[in-house]
């Protein structure tokens, strides 16, 4: 298994990780990583690891088997030994705007109340997919609520419950086509807010900033139909 050192801060920028297996693909498996895997809509971490003079491009990170993490090299390079220390660096500017479009996207579920029914994130911007009958009319209002929950510089954290929990609350879980996971032990939740008054809380395994001030000015890209049901919106970052 891979211990995922995103989970425990997701501000941390490098750390050593000893390489623990090659892949048949060409990745390695670390037994710690700061590289977030791609999951729930957020792309895999890029960045770099050095070792004894070395150096090699990491292009994403993906789920390995189990509770692995993979490491993606950019190029076709001779791989550390296993049993080698590395030092890893993450691709920090995009990593943060992911954390920036992902705590983002939890407050667009929170202004627009529906059922979530997909979603995607990058560097740019992000979207979500609404269980919805007709588009938002009002997109100034949208926007204005998002800036305003902004400005409020609310704290963001996460904590665990329970599967039994969870199923005692299931309006926690906002996302139709992808459930938290079971059998696996509890089940990290993020909240944004006070511990009772909070703004947002579902679960949620990816990395977000630390207030919502840190997401900067959004703006609200195209509104789009994608079938009967299903509305897509979009948030861009202003910067």
């Amino acid at each position: 298994m891979t211990h995922p050192l995103f989970r425990d801060d997701a501000y941390l920028r490098e750390a050593e990780g000893r390489v623990t297996e090659h892949t048949t693909e060409g990745g390695l498996v670390l037994d710690a990583s700061i590289f977030y895997p791609t999951g729930g809509g957020q792309p895999g971490d890029s960045g770099e690891i050095v070792w004894q003079g070395n150096a090699m491009p990491i292009a994403t990170a993906v789920k390995g088997v189990g509770d692995s993490i993979v490491l993606v090299p950019s190029e076709a390079l001779a791989l550390p030994a296993v049993g080698t220390v590395v030092r890893q660096s993450l691709d920090w500017d995009r990593r943060h705007r992911h954390m920036r479009v992902h705590t983002a996207l939890h407050l667009l579920s929170v202004v627009v109340p529906f059922a979530v029914t997909g979603g995607s994130i990058s560097a740019t911007r992000g979207r979500l997919d609404f269980d919805m009958p007709e588009a938002p009319t009002d997109r100034e209002a949208i926007e204005a609520a998002l800036n305003e929950f902004i400005e409020m510089d609310a704290q963001v954290s996460d904590g665990w419950i329970t599967e039994a929990e969870l199923a005692a609350a299931p309006q926690l879980v906002k996302t139709m086509a992808v459930k938290p996971p079971r059998g696996a032990g509890d089940i990290r939740l993020i909240r944004i807010g006070g511990e009772d008054d909070w703004i947002d809380l579902q679960p949620c395994g990816g990395t977000h900033v630390a207030r919502t001030g840190e997401i900067g000015a959004l703006r609200l890209g195209k509104i789009e139909k994608k079938g009967r049901m299903n509305r897509r919106i979009y948030l861009h970052l202003d910067d």
